[in-house]
This record gives C-alpha cells, sequence and structure tokens, in this order.
C-alpha cells in the first residue's frame, strides 16, 4: 500500500521525471538506483553496519549546538511546500533567536582556540 500523498512530496526529491517513471512502471529499484535519485543518503552492508552508521550520525549531530540542530529542524519543516520567500522571512525570525545564544559564541571562540567546541544549548 502506497503512502498518501506521495506523488505530491516526491516530485520535490526527486523530480518530476523520476517520480513519473516510478509511478507509470510501478518498478522495483536497486538500493543502488535509489541513491542515485537521492531517495537514500547511504547503502550499508548489513544492519551492523547500518546501526554504526546511524550512531556515528547521531554523535555527529549531538557535537552540534543543539539550538542550531532545533533550528534547522524546524526551519526544514516550516519550507515543505512553502514558497522560497516564505522559507527566507522564517529563517530570518529564527536567526534573530539564535545569534546572541552562548551557542554561538562558544563556536566562534572553539574555532579560534582551535578545539571542540562545548554547547549547552543556551
Amino acid at each position: 500500500m502506497a503512502d498518501v500523498g506521495v506523488l505530491q512530496r516526491l516530485p520535490f526529491i526527486v523530480g518530476q521525471g523520476i517520480t513519473r517513471e516510478l509511478a507509470f512502471t510501478a518498478k522495483n529499484i536497486t538500493a543502488d538506483r535509489a541513491k542515485e535519485v537521492m531517495l537514500l543518503n547511504e547503502i550499508f552492508e548489513d544492519q551492523e553496519a547500518l546501526m554504526l552508521g546511524a550512531e556515528k550520525m547521531a554523535m555527529q549531530i549531538a557535537d552540534c549546538s543543539p539550538l542550531a540542530v532545533r533550528a534547522s529542524k524546524d526551519v526544514l519543516n516550516y519550507g515543505i511546500g512553502k514558497s522560497v520567500d516564505d522559507g527566507l522571512k522564517y529563517v530570518a525570525s529564527i536567526s534573530t533567536n539564535i545569534i546572541p545564544s552562548d551557542d554561538l559564541f562558544e563556536a566562534v571562540t572553539a574555532f579560534t582556540e582551535k578545539r571542540k567546541p562545548k554547547f549547552t544549548g543556551k
């Protein structure tokens, strides 16, 4: 059973051509093809490699400023189905809350001191 709204969302990910190909032919595609058309970010050899890859990505995200991660998530979610102009206005409003943050100052300080930042989420 197909997910409701796939044909509305998929063109934004893979474009009209690939969406139409998949919708009209209903063919199965390989993992390599799915990655080629940007339906996948990564292909793993097995479940163990998948779990290690997921953990590595989770650790990379955890090393980032919680404020920046949250703001990125908010901006990406807000932008679904909106115009670029609407998205830019939303980014501007979100940025006003992040720019004066302790995390931003920590990022700059850590960069100049050539060390890993210690974010607090404030």
